[in-house]
């Protein structure tokens, strides 16, 4: 799955889209997503001149939005409904990410019901494990002004 098929699933934009390409996918089961981590990416202005590290709660974000896509893919009308990230449990950082890294993203379902997920999910950089947490979800109506 490109980006074009991506944000057709999920509403996020530039510049907090924060996957490019979907590699793996199993219905409501389990997901790999890939992050490609550049230095024009408009948070190392500040996150750290001369030393860039990619902020660790980007990564969480970015494991949050694969398993998004993942879940969100099987609602029929999601046009009217959004999936919000409710919660984080057991995160750890296991190394800084920086420009050039690419984040394969693997998140998988261990509960999903009546719109409320409860996901693990882990980021590697290669081999290397970089960042995991145990993720929640819930959805819930769009909300129209």
């Amino acid at each position: 799955m490109d980006i074009n098929e991506i944000q057709q699933i999920i509403p996020h934009r530039y510049p907090m889209l924060l996957i490019d390409r979907i590699v793996e996918l199993e219905p409501l089961k389990r997901i790999v997503a890939l992050k490609n981590v550049t230095i024009n990416e408009q948070v190392f202005q500040g996150h750290f001149p001369g030393a860039p590290v990619f902020p660790g709660v980007y990564i969480i974000e970015a494991m949050a939005q694969a398993g998004a896509v993942l879940l969100f893919r099987e609602v029929p009308d999601r046009e009217n409904k959004l999936m919000f990230f409710t919660g984080i449990e057991e995160a750890r950082f296991r190394r800084p990410v920086v420009p050039g890294d690419q984040l394969r993203l693997e998140v998988t379902v261990l509960k999903y019901k009546l719109g409320y997920a409860k996901l693990t999910a882990k980021a590697y950089v290669g081999d290397q494990l970089v960042a995991e947490a145990l993720l929640s979800s819930a959805l819930a109506d769009k909300h129209k002004k």
